[in-house]
């Protein structure tokens, strides 16, 4: 379930007249020059989410020329706000209105999601991409990642914010402890599948499979599955609470998702746990969890709206003190997804 906010990549593109791509990136201050008729990986890691999205156009038949590409935004980088799927998102935009490409927008974040796998190695998921495609203001999306079906639930706050709590870290298991654990959930399936051949994904598996068919096999496993499977029914939920506006109910399944994530799914750090469990003893604080691909990055609270400099105040000065780190912090809210700028 999730939401686009009002933090943004932007990008400014151009014909060329000959073959080539020319890139530059504001945040590194790189350029990065490379021809669309030979597309590869370049060693400068942000161009490739770039050059994967215009990869993938290539690779679904559309013709496209050199273009000039400038890029800049304020979405933290490793912040874990899904950096990486603005980016593509932008730029399969981008190319499609220069070239007149005709894109639909679903196939935008398909391209995106297949750039990302292929381009920057990382096994990633639909729903970052289809987030910053399909978002929308003072909504949350609840998305069915297999049939891509999505309602729109309204996110009504109602004198709280969402606050954003980086923990300026990005320890390096995060890209490969992704891929991991999406691993050893394909393997749980595949032992529950031998058994129960309708099964495909963690969508068609109970807990009593993974004790009987999993369990016994790979204690580790079976843990990671069975943190996936319990998520889902905490996002049924969520859906209703938010339907409800029980904002509290919602707060609450916050935590238990972030001890899921920290103790089961063994994604959290240090630092993100001490930030959710510093703000449990706030009643103004409904919710928290870490977000993104975990090991570092945000957490996402719940506050009320008149407490916020207080917390980040507090937190700060305990933060520092804990880990030697600055806190950094952001007031956000839910926005559109991709979208021509003027």
């Amino acid at each position: 379930m999730p939401a686009a906010i009002d933090k943004a990549i932007y990008v400014a593109i151009s014909k060329r007249e000959d073959d080539e791509i020319h890139l530059f990136s504001e945040s590194y201050q790189q350029f990065d020059i490379s021809s669309i008729n030979s597309l590869k990986k370049s060693e400068n890691s942000w161009a490739n989410y770039i050059l994967g999205v215009a990869d993938q156009l290539k690779e679904r038949g559309h013709r496209l020329g050199g273009f000039n590409f400038y890029i800049d935004g304020d979405v933290p980088l490793g912040a874990g706000l899904s950096s990486s799927a603005a980016v593509e998102c932008a730029t399969g935009f981008a190319l499609d209105q220069l070239f007149s490409l005709s894109v639909p927008k679903m196939d935008i974040a398909l391209i995106a999601q297949k750039a990302e796998q292929t381009f920057a190695g990382v096994n990633c998921g639909i729903m970052d991409q289809f987030a910053s495609v399909f978002g929308k203001k003072d909504q949350a999306i609840m998305l069915d990642c297999r049939s891509m079906k999505h309602i729109y639930i309204p996110l009504k706050l109602d004198g709280y914010k969402l606050l954003l709590l980086n923990t300026n870290v990005k320890h390096a298991l995060a890209d490969s402890a992704y891929n991991k654990r999406r691993a050893q959930c394909e393997q749980g399936v595949a032992w529950v599948k031998e058994h129960y051949p309708n099964v495909n994904t963690l969508r068609d598996v109970d807990l009593t499979m993974l004790e009987t068919h999993v369990k016994p096999k790979d204690l580790e496993v079976y843990t990671k599955c069975s943190f996936v499977v319990k998520e889902i029914g905490r996002l049924l939920t969520a859906a209703e609470q938010l339907e409800n506006g029980n904002l509290q109910g919602l707060g609450n399944l916050m935590f238990e998702t972030h001890e899921g994530l920290s103790k089961d799914y063994e994604v959290s750090c240090k630092e993100l746990d001490f930030l959710v469990d510093a703000v449990k003893p706030h009643d103004y604080v409904l919710g928290a969890r870490m977000m993104g691909g975990g090991f570092g990055g945000c957490t996402i609270n719940i506050v009320k709206e008149e407490k916020i400099a207080d917390l980040i105040e507090a937190l700060s000065s305990e933060y520092l003190l804990q880990f030697g780190l600055k806190l950094d912090s952001y007031t956000v809210q839910t926005d559109n997804g991709t979208s021509l700028y003027s």
